[in-house]
């Protein structure tokens, strides 16, 4: 009889309060309990991927989390859990890593592979991009658009919602499973620079727990 593999730690990210449109673009994707404006957050990624059955147990059985999405793909799975509650969210995410033998510092760190920012938006492409990414915000002619890919992928989450956290801006997207993390903001200009540069800050120092 074999021993259990080892289950590699990719992303471990603790959010405090969910913004709004992140809560909203994530309700709308959740296959789950949907999370709610305010909500904590746990989001984390394993390696290989089928291992993100045993974490998901481990953490709904630890308190009284619900649980957002879980995607099992053949390299990662990653698991997401919320509640109105930080301390249970906490509690989950220490027990968790408990039971995996394994200390935040061991997580991978996040890669940024690429971040730009567009400014004044032509309509042919903000009409193009509207299409392709119809589960958030609408960008509109003349408007800056900032894009960011992560590696991991699960660390693009914590980015949005620093960035939501930091100027008013539109969240056009956010894709935090599969190999990379891809956020895409809208709004003016210096609303943009100011959220692109709360978002890189983010996933420089992504929280514990």
């Amino acid at each position: 009889m074999t021993s259990d593999p080892k289950v590699e730690l990719r992303t471990y990210v603790y959010i405090d309060s969910l913004q709004p449109q992140l809560a909203e673009l994530m309700a709308s994707v959740s296959q789950g309990f949907p999370p709610v404006p305010g909500d904590s957050v746990l989001w984390v990624e394993v390696a290989p991927g089928m291992a993100v059955h045993r974490v998901t147990d481990i953490a709904l059985k630890a308190t009284q989390v619900k649980l957002t999405q879980q995607v099992v793909e053949r390299a990662f799975g990653s698991m997401v859990i919320h509640s109105r509650s930080q301390a249970d969210v906490r509690e989950a995410g220490h027990i968790l890593l408990s039971s995996m033998g394994s200390q935040l510092d061991e997580r991978d760190d996040c890669k940024v592979e690429w971040s730009e920012i567009i400014r004044g938006m032509t309509s042919d492409h903000t009409t193009l991009i509207n299409r392709q990414h119809r589960g958030g915000s609408m960008m509109i002619p003349g408007e800056s658009m900032f894009i960011l890919e992560t590696q991991p992928a699960g660390y693009i989450t914590y980015a949005a919602n620093q960035a939501e956290k930091a100027a008013s801006i539109k969240l056009v997207d956010c894709r935090a499973v599969g190999a990379f993390g891809r956020l895409t903001l809208a709004g003016k200009e210096a609303d943009i620079e100011e959220a692109a540069a709360a978002a890189i800050s983010a996933i420089e120092y992504p929280p514990g727990t």
